[in-house]
């Protein structure tokens, strides 16, 4: 059948309404840095207190250990404890993590009084920074992860003999509740919308008087869901680890809504019930996810843990069609092919320029894969790591399928991508193009590839059409684990996994090389891996390259 790729909510996506929200994000940050700002956040206290909600997640005990020892390890950076909230110089993923309270589960881990006791000393020391404005602190996602993660875990830290330290913790609430519900609905695009809500859903459920925020966060759901889930359950940013992130979000509003016996909207379980399959979908064997769009590996019992808790029993579909993915699957081996186009505009900030890259695993080993994401992705790393040659497809003259502007989304972007999959007697075919390269180029990318039901062949054809002249390579990512060196004069490479399997690529139509690469998708430092080159110069016909990647150790 054959199938368009598309990114889910196309029609209700950016435009206007995305310059809009920047104009008033560029603002709004001048008013709320002001002393008068600061005034309109204090209050009023919650008369009392409800239900408070559950975090569902297990945290770390080692992670709470190195807290207790004076250091925060979060998104790829080591901290040191002391003094922590007034480090201002920081890549805005550390700063988020920080300021998102999520490690608050690491030291409950630990389960000892003097983890509580480190716990509220933290608290307590972050509440002494407001009223200073910090934009990330007080960015709406990162405001509602930490107005979640101090409601659910308030019964652990606070209740204690210091009722100053309780009168200051339910300031700070409100004082972030007063600000969360002036700004959930706008400012953000994307993911940090569903995070937003699910602060002002603690803070409704947990809070006696401020039902009304409930009645708000559904509001911004209502609107949300339908243009961030696509009807085959893929998140509109086709990063599988948002897919997880944002499924982890529904999965707490709809337990903080549970356990306040509140009325549990339609929309939100069709929501989880469409996203689990999903993110089963990006799932490797070896249990974490795959490499597209922003995407790491994860740590797959986080991974076991929600969906278990999203309690969704479908089986992870081949296609995805409105997301623009498919999934070729036979014995043991698994082929995962990017076949959509960028998120529209607005929702694409650190989008890859990918396109028909895959990833291949046999059973839980991994195999071809993309570069992925650096814990951080600042500086250098922002452009390299969404670069065409980051993944494992084609690219022309070192050039990338879709324009990269550094710190935000995608510009120039293929219009076109398509997709045919046909199925016969267990193996798998797909005839796939995209024309990111028309207008710059003159060229049009198509890519066939086909997995034999035995699965320990896969058989694939890049063909160029277009203008002459046009150097283009097509990259083969290795993970670390695996050892490679090219043979047969330079026709051919020969790939074997730490257990034993012995795979060869054969090619024809262009030359083999080996170049180094990294590997970003691992939990943790970047590590050193190598890649296969093939690479050529479009003709007077364009350019066609052949290729076979077959189980050496099965063939007689």
């Amino acid at each position: 059948m054959a199938a368009v790729g598309a990114a889910p909510g196309a029609a209700g996506g950016g435009g206007a309404s995305h310059w809009g929200r920047r104009v008033a994000r560029a603002v709004a940050s001048t008013l709320f840095d002001s002393p008068t700002y600061r005034w309109t956040l204090v209050g009023s206290k919650p008369r009392s207190v409800a239900r408070l909600p559950i975090d569902p997640w297990a945290g770390d005990p080692i992670q709470g250990g190195h807290i207790m020892q004076g250091e925060l390890r979060v998104a790829g950076d080591r901290v040191r404890v002391d003094g922590m909230w007034r480090m201002a110089v920081l890549p805005n993923s550390t700063l988020a993590a920080m300021h998102g309270f999520r490690w608050m589960r690491d030291l409950r881990a630990i389960g000892t009084p003097a983890a509580a006791a480190k716990a509220r000393q933290l608290v307590d020391e972050w509440l002494a920074i407001p009223p200073l404005w910090q934009p990330i602190a007080w960015r709406s996602d990162v405001l509602g992860d930490r107005l979640f993660a101090l409601l659910a875990h308030a019964d652990w830290f606070a209740g204690s003999s210091d009722p100053a330290f309780d009168r200051r913790l339910l300031d700070g609430i409100a004082a972030g509740c007063r600000h969360l519900a002036r700004v959930a609905s706008w400012e953000l695009d994307g993911e940090g919308c569903i995070a937003a809500a699910k602060g002002m859903v603690a803070v409704g459920t947990s809070m006696v008087g401020a039902e009304g925020q409930i009645r708000r966060a559904l509001r911004i759901l209502d609107r949300e869901l339908p243009r961030q889930i696509a009807a085959d359950g893929g998140h509109l940013s086709r990063n599988p680890a948002a897919q997880g992130r944002v499924l982890a979000h529904l999965v707490e509003i709809r337990g903080a809504l549970a356990g306040a016996r509140h009325p549990i909207p339609d929309s939100l379980t069709q929501a989880i019930d469409r996203s689990a399959p999903l993110l089963r979908f990006f799932r490797h064997s070896d249990g974490g996810l795959a490499l597209f769009n922003g995407s790491r590996e994860g740590e797959p019992k986080w991974l076991d843990t929600l969906l278990l808790h999203a309690d969704a029993k479908g089986r992870p579909p081949l296609s995805a069609p409105h997301t623009g993915f498919q999934r070729m699957v036979a014995e043991k081996t698994l082929v995962l092919v990017d076949t959509g186009l960028p998120p529209p505009r607005g929702y694409d900030r650190g989008a890859h320029a990918g396109a028909l890259s895959f990833e291949m695993s046999i059973g839980k080993e991994r195999l071809i894969v993309n570069c992925g994401a650096h814990p951080t992705g600042a500086g250098d790393w922002d452009l390299a790591q969404r670069a065409t040659a980051a993944h494992s497809t084609l690219s022309i003259d070192d050039r990338n399928s879709a324009e990269i502007i550094a710190g935000r989304g995608i510009g120039r972007r293929p219009r076109h991508v398509t997709c045919d999959r046909r199925e016969a007697d267990g193996a798998s075919l797909l005839e796939l193009s995209h024309d990111g390269y028309l207008h710059s180029h003159r060229v049009v990318h198509h890519r066939v590839l086909y997995l034999a039901a035995t699965g320990d062949d896969l058989r694939g054809e890049d063909r160029l059409e277009g203008e002459a002249g046009r150097a283009f390579a097509i990259r083969f990512h290795l993970h670390p684990s695996i050892q490679v060196s090219v043979t047969q004069g330079g026709s051919a490479a020969f790939l074997r996994s730490p257990s034993g399997l012995a795979w060869r690529l054969r090619v024809a139509g262009a030359a083999v090389s080996l170049a180094d690469s990294v590997y970003l998708g691992g939990r943790g430092d970047p590590r050193r891996t190598r890649q296969i080159l093939l690479s050529g110069e479009t003709g007077p016909e364009g350019a066609k390259v052949k290729w076979a990647l077959q189980r050496e150790d099965r063939r007689g």
